[in-house]
């Protein structure tokens, strides 16, 4: 389990900082497939992810949803409200049992008052996970569901976390039929291998080939 002071937004933070940060955040252990906080809901503050794994979700009024991100350890949740004080504009639920903190928005910003070189580490984060959500909407306009599947099966290869078929289709942007042909294409090819859930990248040049060279990607701990 990641600490405090393994989180880039506190980088900069000398150990006594991080000491008097570290008692605002109030842990919570969820187990898996448990909400953290809903679409709609009032945002009084943000979230750190010390443990699991956490799969941010946008339901259309129709009842389609499509996962925005999954956060892993050293991650955050809810951040986007921090600053306009608005609500949840998605709902969060984990994906496997999840060690999450809370730090409510008024004692941040007064540990921010001291800390400013903190908001840069967050403004930072923040562009590049705005950058990466561009490329994202690119893609969707001239990307293959073959390409979408393929940045996917890396990026949940590398971190180990483990999605549904139903669950890949809604983050890649596609069906859940074209999602299981595609992964069934890619196995009978030999580049991957399935294992209920998990999937094993095999050829990883294969599936790097097929990728949007200029796909953006905001750390570790991040998947969008």
């Amino acid at each position: 389990m990641l600490e405090l002071k393994d989180f880039k937004v506190f980088a900069d933070l000398k150990p006594e900082d991080v000491d008097k940060l570290g008692q605002l955040v109030r842990r919570i252990d969820y187990g898996a497939d448990e909400l953290i906080f809903m679409e709609g809901a009032p945002a009084f503050g943000f979230y750190l992810v010390f443990a699991g794994a956490v799969k941010v979700v946008k339901r259309s009024a129709k009842g389609k949803s499509q996962i925005l991100k999954i956060v892993g350890p050293g991650g955050l949740l809810g951040e986007t409200t921090l600053f306009d004080k608005g609500v949840h504009n998605a709902y969060a639920k984990t994906l496997a049992p999840s060690t999450v903190g809370f730090i409510e928005r008024g004692d941040f910003f007064y540990f921010l008052e001291h800390h400013p070189k903190v908001i840069f580490r967050f403004f930072e984060r923040l562009s590049l996970e705005i950058k990466a959500f561009q490329n994202k909407l690119a893609e969707r306009s001239y990307a293959s569901s073959k390409e979408r599947l393929a940045r996917l099966i890396l990026a949940l290869g590398r971190s180990g976390i483990e999605l549904s078929r139903s669950e890949l289709a809604e983050m890649a942007g596609v069906s859940s039929k074209t999602a299981i042909r595609t992964l069934g294409e890619l196995e009978s090819r030999g580049i991957i291998s399935l294992d209920n859930r998990k999937i094993n990248v095999l050829k990883e040049d294969y599936l790097r080939r097929l990728m949007e060279p200029s796909a953006v990607s905001v750390d570790e701990a991040v998947i969008i």
